[in-house]
């Protein structure tokens, strides 16, 4: 029996473990994590402004992995040895026929001063210190912004700042406190959400204006302090900062022998297939793949790369040649506390709506949908 290994607990990692076990029923099946829990990020917008809760977002995978015949193994990857074959972990060893790797990326804290700034996609924890902050502030400057690899353009986290920005200006005018707070977005990108579009960018640039957030754009970053934004540009006061910084790979690739971009990242090919390696796989954050420049790092696309990298990996252990590939699409809402913007884009089109109540309520219903199966 062919013995498989996916690393990591996360969208990519758990899409992969369903499709591996859909297409062959009897396969051999370990995930190296360090705990068996799903922790669902997209949510982690509705911690500051109350809708959700860490028991919301929080799922334990034991009763999912029982059902899909799943061996799990806590414990946290350091490297790989024999090719591949062997994954190494600071908890043993998990030795493979074939391995998938969906350990997601890590956000780069090399600014200076960045101890002063909150990064919300960091976990549960990020965003429970911003809903705390703003709990005990009656009034001041809340300052969002994010950046990129320059290495890695795609490895960034874009998205979920608007929804941050949008969500707490929504939260504070529903309050009644709008009025003792300055809001401000800085980002060293001229045109921020290129990747969404260029409707988009009018889109989320006029949003602005229309909701009084002042913006500071196109200048690189310098620094962070207490309360102070410090860029090449100029600087700006904030009580509270929120930052996303750009992505890269996770530590233990660089004694994992594995062919890495110059971001950091994982180098693969438009089948999932980490170059130049037998039955080795990445999907997700973990992953620099061929694609179009505005090809997003989002769980969406995490679910496409693990679909065809599963499907490969058996067709490799079956004898055959990787055909499955993965589209290139990018599909999100941009929620506001109560309304959405829903935004598509592929090769072939890019559509951009005006917000609207209903797809709020769509982006929670999603939530709804996608987190039954880890809850049965």
């Amino acid at each position: 029996m062919a013995r498989v290994t996916v690393i990591g607990a996360g969208f990519g990692a758990l899409t992969a473990v369903q499709k591996l076990r859909k297409l062959d029923p009897g396969l051999h099946i370990d995930v190296i994590a360090p705990k068996a829990e799903f922790v669902y990020l997209p949510g982690l917008i509705w911690i500051p402004v109350g809708l959700r809760s860490a028991q919301d977002l929080t799922l334990s995978l034991e009763s999912f992995f029982r059902r899909m015949k799943v061996n799990f193994h806590p414990g946290r990857v350091t490297g790989l040895r024999e090719s591949g074959r062997v994954v190494v972990s600071d908890n043993g060893e998990v030795e493979n026929d074939g391995l998938i790797i969906a350990s997601g990326g890590r956000f780069i804290k090399k600014l200076p001063g960045i101890e002063h700034a909150i990064t919300p996609c960091e976990g549960i924890p990020a965003a429970e210190r911003i809903r705390d902050r703003l709990a005990a502030m009656e009034s001041g400057t809340i300052a969002f912004g994010f950046a990129s690899n320059p290495k890695e353009p795609s490895a960034m986290r874009g998205g979920p700042m608007f929804e941050f920005l949008f969500g707490i200006d929504r939260w504070l005018r529903k309050t009644g406190r709008r009025d003792n707070f300055e809001l401000v977005f800085f980002t060293p990108a001229e045109k921020p959400g290129q990747r969404l579009g260029e409707k988009a960018v009018k889109g989320i640039l006029s949003t602005m204006k229309k909701r009084g957030i002042r913006t500071h754009l196109g200048h690189k970053m310098k620094r962070f302090e207490a309360d102070k934004v410090v860029t090449e540009g100029g600087e700006f006061h904030a009580d509270l900062i929120a930052f996303m910084p750009g992505m890269t790979g996770n530590k233990w690739f660089a004694q994992s022998g594995l062919p890495l971009s110059e971001g950091g990242m994982l180098k693969a090919n438009g089948f999932c297939q980490v170059e130049g390696q037998e039955r080795i796989y990445v999907a997700g954050d973990s992953g620099s793949y061929p694609g179009p420049g505005w090809m997003p790092k989002q769980a969406h696309m995490a679910d496409l790369q693990a679909e065809a990298a599963a499907e490969n990996l058996l067709a490799e252990l079956g004898g055959g040649k990787p055909e499955a590939t993965f589209k290139a699409e990018l599909v999100c809402i941009i929620d506001s506390y109560d309304t959405g913007m829903m935004v598509y884009r592929s090769d072939k089109r890019n559509i951009v709506t005006p917000a609207f109540s209903g797809f709020h309520w769509a982006k929670r219903l999603f939530e709804w949908h996608y987190l039954r199966e880890y809850r049965k």
